[in-house]
């Protein structure tokens, strides 16, 4: 018999995510994905699942659920507080729950993203091969809510113990890599230094689509208007107030401010845990 969820408490935004619909951006449909795929992949491999299982994406605030089945369950990515029935459980381990038993997530304690991963996975629609919720498109199962009841698959694996280091904090000051975009030439003679020589602010603004930063403007030399061009995920974009965006999972897939730059994929997940008010620099890749 299939096991369900029922959510008790969504928290302030809580998502299904697996490893994102892939192959689409030339139908103008984005990536998506969990954001912090290292901790997504962690938690379904401590849970036997698939690294492209779905798994519960919370934003902060966390998530209560209530399980109606016994699964194996695992929390990874921002480090935060973990109960059954009130009963602390391990972070970054493996814990059984029992049926009718309700797996609490608290806040993060830092960082920003916490991953929930279920023996069997989220067995939600898939949708373009994807059970990812794109928040830009609305595809995908929609956002949690209270009284949500989301189907859990049959586990195709036994659950593991730890198999690599557990990060057990995210700073809130970071260094991300970032290699020259495709309209370098469209800004003030030696951009980069600027951008690898100051320190930028993560804007409360900032969500899935990406993160907004607030800090030292990027002036552009080319006054005229940019058509729309393709974005990729980790482009750097840069509007008319100077302000860097670095674009994540639910990106547009085109855009027509220039792409100053684009960071690699192995920091990306840093820039997923980064909270309003953290701090980022960028240095040459």
């Amino acid at each position: 018999m299939t096991a369900w969820l029922t959510v008790l408490d969504a928290g302030p935004m809580t998502t299904v995510q697996d490893l994102g619909r892939r192959g689409f951006a030339h139908l103008g449909v984005p990536r998506s994905g969990a954001l912090d795929a290292e901790s997504a992949g962690y938690a379904n491999r401590l849970v036997g699942n698939p690294v492209d299982a779905a798994v519960l994406e919370t934003t902060l605030g966390g998530v209560a659920v209530r399980v109606d089945g016994q699964v194996s369950v695992a929390v990874t990515g921002a480090p935060a507080g973990v109960t059954v029935e009130g009963r602390p459980r391990p972070f970054a381990e493996t814990f059984t729950v029992r049926r009718g038993e309700t797996v609490t997530v608290g806040p993060a304690l830092s960082g920003l993203r916490s991953y929930l991963a279920f023996s069997g996975g989220v067995d939600a629609p898939p949708v373009l091969g994807s059970r990812s919720t794109d928040t830009l498109s609305g595809l995908g199962p929609p956002q949690l809510t209270a009284g949500m009841n989301l189907p859990l698959g049959e586990p195709v694996g036994s659950p593991h113990g730890v198999d690599v280091p557990v990060v057990l904090g995210h700073p809130d000051s970071v260094r991300v890599r970032i290699v020259p975009g495709p309209r370098l030439d469209w800004f003030a003679e030696d951009v980069l230094g600027l951008l690898s020589s100051s320190t930028y602010t993560v804007s409360a603004d900032s969500n899935r689509v990406g993160v907004r930063l607030e800090g030292a403007p990027l002036t552009r030399r080319e006054s005229r208007e940019l058509p729309s061009e393709g974005l990729v995920l980790g482009a750097v974009q840069v509007p008319a107030s100077g302000q860097p965006l670095v674009f994540l999972n639910d990106h547009p897939t085109t855009g027509g401010y220039p792409v100053v730059g684009v960071v690699t994929a192995e920091d990306l997940g840093m820039c997923a845990q980064l909270r309003p008010g953290s701090r980022l620099r960028f240095v040459p890749a």
